[in-house]
């Protein structure tokens, strides 16, 4: 057989990709993953009981701010490259935004708080508890996206993979937000913001096994 014959055997009869369902198919992990976080953190550490305090209420609203302007964009970037050669069209360094953003307010923060408290602010009485949590139950989530990204036949690995782990840590950080009492931006912007990245480091290095497909 000529290479032109089976070059014309092989287009014959081609489906078109419904992108559509690739869509969906993410989106709804992405959904699925989100709400059993919320459902183990109501089961298991349960809702902060301050947040009909107004300064309790406004600083869960900040993180949700933080963690919502990390995750709709990740989302996006994720959905465009779980397509095959979708990475050609992910500008994923728009991510580090609301990183720098969350850390410019931390050191702002810490420049009018005296040193001597800076331990306190940064450390608040939960951290070992958040560094343990938030990549902990974002296991559960990464699985529920990786297994639809593999349904979708990703051509860049490492970076679908730690887009998978971004959103999941992400879903996870908001869940915990929920349980969570300390409130300082040096919290949120080295426990919430490091576990985060923590979650994408691990979904960037798991990615090339897992979705390989």
């Amino acid at each position: 057989m000529k290479t032109d014959d089976l070059i014309a055997m092989l287009s014959t009869n081609v489906e078109q990709v419904n992108r559509r369902r690739l869509v969906q198919m993410v989106a709804a992990a992405i959904a699925i993953g989100a709400a059993l976080v919320i459902a183990a953190v109501f089961v298991v550490l349960g809702i902060r009981s301050d947040l009909m305090k107004t300064g309790a209420f406004a600083f869960l609203l900040l993180k949700l701010v933080f963690t919502m302007t990390v995750l709709v964009p990740a989302s996006v970037f994720l959905i465009r490259i779980a397509r095959p050669g979708g990475e050609r069209k992910t500008p994923v360094a728009l991510l580090v935004l609301p990183f720098v953003g969350i850390i410019v307010l931390a050191a702002v923060s810490l420049a009018v708080t005296p040193i001597s408290h800076w331990a306190k602010v940064a450390l608040g009485d939960q951290w070992i508890e958040c560094l343990l949590s938030i990549p902990t139950i974002a296991i559960v989530p990464f699985a529920v996206i990786v297994w639809a990204v593999r349904q979708t036949a990703p051509t860049d690995l490492t970076r679908a993979g730690a887009l998978a782990g971004l959103v999941a840590g992400t879903v996870s950080a908001i869940g915990y937000a929920l349980h969570c009492t300390d409130d300082t931006l040096p919290f949120i912007a080295l426990w919430y913001g490091g576990t985060i990245a923590l979650c994408t480091f691990a979904g960037a290095k798991l990615g090339p096994r897992l979705l390989r497909w």
